[in-house]
């Protein structure tokens, strides 16, 4: 087992949990061998959707919990029932690397807490912070942060391009970073003082392991201009959540739009449109700046989702994301 990436799974996070975690696995594993899952859940509930399946049953470990961590609770709630709970054994399997990295659907904000709580950060991290994908139309764009943190200064969003440059590099080793701060202008004298000044750091500092692209706006995120989009939480959160929704609404009206005639002529068109927005494609969150990867995947995400992000997890694992970040923080002091 020792080429294989181990990934700890809390299996009873989302909707439609256990059953959609266990069948994202079962494709996951159909696709790729060298993976081992430790599945943490309440045991009764996981063996009889496994007892019958040989490919979970010889590529993974059930881990019993008593409790498990409810989608509407809030983090603090969540953190007061201490290490009973699925989501916790999850992440304390990478704090006793028993795993190389854990994934959840679960509560976001508990995943958050509960991961800062029991996980150290990176030397020279004041924040972590949650990537996401996003297309462009060049491929994929990493934008961070993503609702971690609703405050930032400066050193946050330079600290937030070092590591998305990283992540971004990661997963996709055939591309070069390129980073943008997310503001209302691509003009150095718009935005407000803490962008301002993550600006001038990135624009004057040559240190660092990617290129630099200065502002940019909202509408110009899907250009591919730049690949690594860096913002404070609050804002990333209601950009990636207009642009999940817009997707959505676009690929639901779509058809209904169209009439037979246009549909038939247009039809390859149109999956490859459809299938460019789904966003089980784009599933898995990265909760970055801690000695240890966590990966968020959508609540609502199904099976295929689920799979998208295991893909993810192992893409991190093999690419060894935590050295990445390490080793942008030490050119930058040296």
């Amino acid at each position: 087992m020792l080429d294989k990436t181990i990934i700890a799974v809390d299996a009873m996070g989302g909707d439609r949990s256990p059953k959609k975690i266990l069948d994202g696995i079962e494709i996951s594993l159909k696709e790729n061998e060298n993976l081992f899952f430790k599945i943490f859940g309440v045991k009764d509930k996981l063996e009889k959707f496994i007892l019958n399946n040989s490919l979970i049953k010889n590529n993974s470990e059930v881990i019993n919990v008593k409790d498990f961590i409810l989608d509407h609770e809030s983090p603090l709630s969540a953190a007061k029932k201490g290490n009973s709970t699925s989501m916790w054994q999850t992440i304390n399997s990478l704090h006793n690397n028993d795993s190389h990295i854990a994934l959840s659907a679960g509560n976001t904000g508990a995943l958050l807490i509960l991961s800062k709580m029991i996980l150290d950060t990176i030397e020279g991290i004041d924040k972590p912070a949650l990537a996401g994908l996003w297309p462009n139309k060049n491929g994929m764009n990493i934008v961070l942060d993503l609702g971690a943190n609703i405050e930032c200064n400066a050193k946050n969003l330079v600290d937030f391009s070092l590591m998305g440059s990283a992540l971004y590099k990661s997963l996709f080793p055939e591309n070069d970073p390129k980073v943008a701060i997310l503001n209302v202008g691509s003009e150095e004298i718009k935005g407000h003082e803490i962008i301002k000044n993550a600006y001038k750091e990135l624009k004057i500092n040559n240190k660092y392991n990617f290129d630099f692209d200065g502002y940019i706006e909202g509408n110009h995120i899907m250009d591919g201009k730049a690949n690594v989009i860096v913002t404070d939480g609050f804002t990333g959160n209601i950009a990636i959540k207009t642009a999940e929704g817009t997707a959505n609404f676009i690929t639901k009206n779509l058809k209904s739009s169209l009439n037979k005639l246009s549909m038939l002529l247009s039809y390859s068109s149109l999956k490859k449109f459809k299938n460019k927005l789904d966003p089980r494609k784009y599933n898995g969150a990265i909760f970055l700046g801690l000695q240890s990867p966590v990966v968020k995947s959508h609540g609502s995400t199904d099976s295929v989702g689920f799979a998208h992000s295991i893909s993810v997890c192992n893409k991190i694992v093999k690419a060894n994301l935590i050295e990445k970040i390490e080793s942008n923080l030490i050119t930058v002091d040296a």
